[in-house]
């Protein structure tokens, strides 16, 4: 599997950038968790004058194996015509990213359509699709680094361009189910309480979602013995579960997360899928965590458990469940106010206020 060599920040400047914030011409706490985000970003780039720069969002998009088994209530041609929609600029995805200046590179990781031609999508197409995962592994350990070393590729290029924020985002019919999977097995949750509507479930279809996904993780522990209880997965049976049950997109994911939280970037987290991103990315190199920014907290069931078993938690309730990578897209203003309180509020010195506390 491809290495990463992920350090956490270096915790010698936290007096100082703490210092900063508690002299600054407010309450002591005041602004909440824009002084959190602000110590984070602060700690992040070792400065007490943190900026963000030209940031990036890629979508990475690919269809499932499980897709075949009627665990989504989307066929999979929408996972194609949306990767052609927003090549055109009409997704959500376009419009948050327009709204937010973040360039917007679309990839294509596996969709099950040739989109060689499209103009705006990048391709690096690992196969038509992953393998059903009911059956076997959704991809080779050959096919899960290659995932890995493009998504670490797309981050070095934005940072390349001085991008030191970066939103991931995805496509994917059926991706719910693989990130329930992961999650059962990395946070060591009861799958029954992982497993959600998706795009629309009704409730006999999330049944028929946890029967098919009880029966993969069943054959999948009988396919190797030794794994540890769920919850209780190292590096070695976390790498097992990647390549076993991951979305080529999901993995790609996982590794521009890895590569960005190298080069000390801000990760923008979005909602259940990209969590469940992270979550697998955490229990390779847990300090990618210390880049990790949790925007959006959605409606799947057992997003709020994942966050968590993270120890995170969300900067918005928004309610949305679009994906994409929108949420992440819509939190990034919270990022600039805990920028600009850093960097252009007054404190009590200089403002010749009295510090009352």
């Amino acid at each position: 599997m491809k290495t990463f060599h992920i350090t956490a920040p270096d915790e010698a400047l936290r007096p100082a950038i703490q210092d900063k914030i508690d002299n600054l011409n407010k309450p002591k706490g005041s602004l909440g968790r824009l002084e959190e985000l602000a110590l984070q970003l602060a700690l992040m780039q070792q400065t007490t004058a943190p900026a963000l720069r030209h940031p990036c969002h890629l979508l990475f998009g690919a269809d499932h194996g499980i897709e075949r088994e009627g665990v989504s209530v989307s066929p999979r041609e929408i996972t194609w015509q949306q990767m052609i929609n927003f090549s055109r600029g009409g997704g959500g995805v376009n419009m948050f990213c327009r709204q937010h200046g973040f360039k917007l590179l679309l990839v294509d990781m596996g969709v099950d359509y040739n989109l060689s031609g499209v103009p705006g999508i990048i391709d690096r197409k690992v196969a038509r699709g992953t393998r059903n995962f009911l059956h076997e592994a959704a991809m080779t350990p050959d096919e899960a680094d290659r995932c890995l070393e493009t998504g670490a590729q797309m981050a070095d290029d934005c940072h390349r361009e001085g991008c030191n924020v970066l939103c991931v985002g995805e496509m994917g019919i059926g991706n719910t189910s693989p990130s329930s999977v992961w999650m059962h097995l990395l946070a060591g949750i009861p799958l029954e309480r992982c497993v959600g509507a998706g795009a629309g479930l009704d409730n006999a279809g999330v049944r028929h979602k946890l029967d098919v996904l009880a029966q993969s993780v069943d054959r999948f522990r009988a396919a190797h013995p030794g794994l540890p209880r769920a919850g209780a997965f190292g590096t070695e049976a976390a790498a097992l579960a990647l390549s076993h049950f991951g979305g080529f997109e999901m993995v790609a994911a996982v590794g521009a997360m890895l590569r960005a939280a190298e080069l000390r970037m801000a990760i923008l987290v979005d909602g259940f899928i990209m969590t469940a991103c992270m979550l697998m990315a955490a229990r390779l190199h847990p300090d990618v965590l210390r880049y990790a920014i949790f925007c959006h907290e959605g409606d799947e069931a057992g997003h709020r458990l994942m966050l968590e078993s993270l120890h995170a938690r969300g900067l918005l309730r928004l309610g949305l469940r679009l994906g994409e990578g929108t949420g992440a897209l819509c939190a990034y203003p919270l990022l600039e106010s805990a920028v600009r309180m850093m960097n252009e509020m007054n404190n009590f010195e200089n403002a010749h206020i009295t510090k009352y506390f």
